[in-house]
């Protein structure tokens, strides 16, 4: 509403803004990280509040200093952003956001476009857990040398990827677990959202324990299929 730019690509994550940084989350070619200037936390061993600056934070993919060595630590308690004002940089260029855009008659789309269109496509392919109980997106998507990419997309259907890196290959989880036949798939009442493999749901009455299990028959069948070990993304309690 006021025209400030940056976090459009993050519309409609679930989550506070508190715990943004400590999972660095991140969408269609943007993370919390690229806009992130510092934060406010108490540590709650000692009551001390700190200032943490982006440097010290150690922002990785999908990972903190607060899902690290401080990990549990610390309780967020102020975020500060810079985003634009003006001029824009605008990141059209992922998850097929671009073609979307291009679906709806936008040629030179806005911040607001962005957002609009990025919440379009979440709410098509990613359960509300208003109506399925879900743990997200469960896994994070690898990263691989550029020479492991070869090596195994030789005769394969082609995988997905995107280059983040001079040497570095990053492909998508949800493709990896599709094709080892894990969409939609139930054991009980746990099971992968039927529009997207990424996503662990509870159907009823699954437990950790049952959810923890499918996610580690997921990771095996990908590691034999593949020769890739997806990380999980979400924090294991227990």
């Amino acid at each position: 509403d006021q025209d400030l730019g940056g976090l459009e690509n993050l519309s409609l994550i679930p989550g506070t803004v508190g715990a943004a940084p400590i999972q660095n989350i991140g969408a269609y070619g943007v993370e919390l990280a690229d806009v992130f200037d510092s934060l406010d936390a108490t540590d709650l061993t000692t009551g001390a509040r700190r200032t943490f600056q982006k440097d010290e934070c150690k922002f990785g993919y999908r990972q903190s200093i607060f899902k690290s060595e401080r990990r549990g630590l610390d309780l967020v308690t102020k975020v500060r952003l810079r985003l634009t004002k003006n001029r824009h940089e605008l990141n059209i260029s992922y998850g097929g956001v671009q073609n979307a855009l291009e679906v709806k008659g936008i040629t030179q789309p806005g911040i607001r476009d962005i957002s609009e269109t990025i919440i379009e496509i979440r709410q098509s392919k990613l359960p509300d857990p208003a109506k399925i109980g879900n743990a997200g997106s469960f896994f994070k998507n690898p990263v691989v040398p550029t020479s492991f990419f070869e090596r195994i997309s030789t005769g394969q259907v082609e995988i997905p990827h995107y280059k983040v890196a001079d040497s570095m290959i990053k492909i998508p989880a949800a493709w990896l677990i599709e094709n080892c036949g894990w969409k939609g798939k139930r054991i009980g009442d746990a099971g992968t959202y039927d529009r997207h493999a990424l996503v662990l749901v509870n159907h009823g009455s699954a437990t950790g324990t049952e959810l923890w299990e499918l996610a580690n028959q997921i990771m095996s069948d990908v590691m034999k299929t593949f020769e890739i070990q997806l990380e999980p993304e979400v924090n294991i309690i227990g």
